[in-house]
């Protein structure tokens, strides 16, 4: 059986995805795509060689016969909506992060996917997929290091641009930590509080950059996170765990050591799309897979929520120097641990 997906939203991680399933990974092709802007759509089929039709909006690529299952990268507001949407039709669904701007969207969409029965959402978090984070949560897990009492991250881009705001540090950059640091720790949040220090000259009006996030959970883990978004140097991810009895670190993306010009280096990457490729690769075939066996393992709805519950008080903590406290309800049956 090759599954047949529709993709909404043909931007950068849109044409990355439409690339892979129609030329990396097993099992699916795209049949249909759509788009904000539908010459943007139309040049993504004729760059791939798709053998899909241009659909006038997300509803009718939902609503389209022949597509089996959807793939939602879209602008990030959009989600919620046209993940509702395809709840609706009983059609599974991938939705890159966040799965909705706010706690209250992905409250939506949980308590729909639950009264319908069975899970059809998987959300567009790779890093548990990436095999340095799941090197890193194997010592956790083994207890070598003992149990973890902080953990010091940071997220760095190259740069953003002048559409990014002080918000989205955390609803687009921040909540791919906040969704990963919950499954390396088995744990979650109980408070945050937002610092930032002296801004960055390469910011700009609608920006405070950098900042740094400092979370609690429930366990009584400290952590802190460094987001920076025009650190100028390239695409940094950072992750170091302290535990009672030694200490474990994210590894490095590979790169060759080179020696040149009087200089012993490696290469830093500047994209997010190569930092975590294998990742995208890993976590796509996963959701192919699990439609076809109608088994959905990835990241789910809960935990899309779970994220945006800490997220919505990260950027309320953004607006106060106190502290804010998270609340996050029991977990539903539905979602096994």
């Amino acid at each position: 059986m090759t599954l047949k997906l529709g993709v909404i939203g043909t931007g950068a991680i849109g044409q990355e995805h439409i690339r892979r399933c129609s030329q990396v990974l097993q099992g699916a092709t795209v049949v249909a795509v759509t788009d904000i802007d539908l010459k943007s759509a139309s040049q993504t089929v004729d760059r791939f060689g798709l053998d899909a039709v241009v659909l006038p909006d997300g509803k009718e690529v939902i609503d389209a016969a022949n597509v089996d299952a959807l793939i939602i990268t879209s602008w990030d507001p959009t989600h919620e909506a046209f993940v509702l949407q395809a709840i609706a039709a009983g059609k599974p669904v991938f939705c890159e992060k966040p799965l909705a701007v706010t706690a209250a969207g992905c409250k939506r969409i949980v308590d729909a996917e639950i009264a319908y029965g069975r899970r059809l959402v998987q959300v567009g978090f790779m890093r548990p997929y990436d095999q340095g984070y799941r090197a890193l949560k194997k010592v956790i897990d083994s207890g070598e290091i003992g149990r973890p009492l902080m953990l010091h991250c940071a997220h760095r881009n190259q740069k953003v641009d002048e559409n990014y705001t002080t918000d989205m540090a955390i609803t687009n950059t921040m909540i791919h930590e906040l969704g990963v640091l919950r499954w390396l720790l088995d744990d979650d949040y109980v408070s945050a509080q937002v610092i930032f220090p002296r801004a960055s000259a390469h910011t700009h009006a609608k920006l405070r950059d950098p900042q740094i996030v400092l979370l609690e959970t429930v366990k009584g883990a400290r952590i802190d996170v460094e987001i920076f978004v025009n650190c100028q140097y390239g695409y940094d991810i950072q992750t170091q765990v302290v535990g009672e009895e030694g200490i474990a670190s994210l590894p490095e993306p590979s790169s060759i050591l080179l020696r040149s010009k009087a200089k012993l280096s490696h290469t830093i990457l500047t994209d997010w799309k190569d930092r975590f490729i294998d990742a995208y690769d890993v976590e796509l075939q996963d959701f192919i897979n699990g439609v076809t066996k109608s088994e959905l393992t990835g990241p789910s709805a809960w935990d899309g929520y779970a994220a945006s519950v800490a997220a919505d008080a990260c950027i309320a903590a953004q607006k106060t120097p106190g502290v804010v406290q998270i609340s996050l309800p029991p977990r539903p049956a539905f979602y096994p641990h």
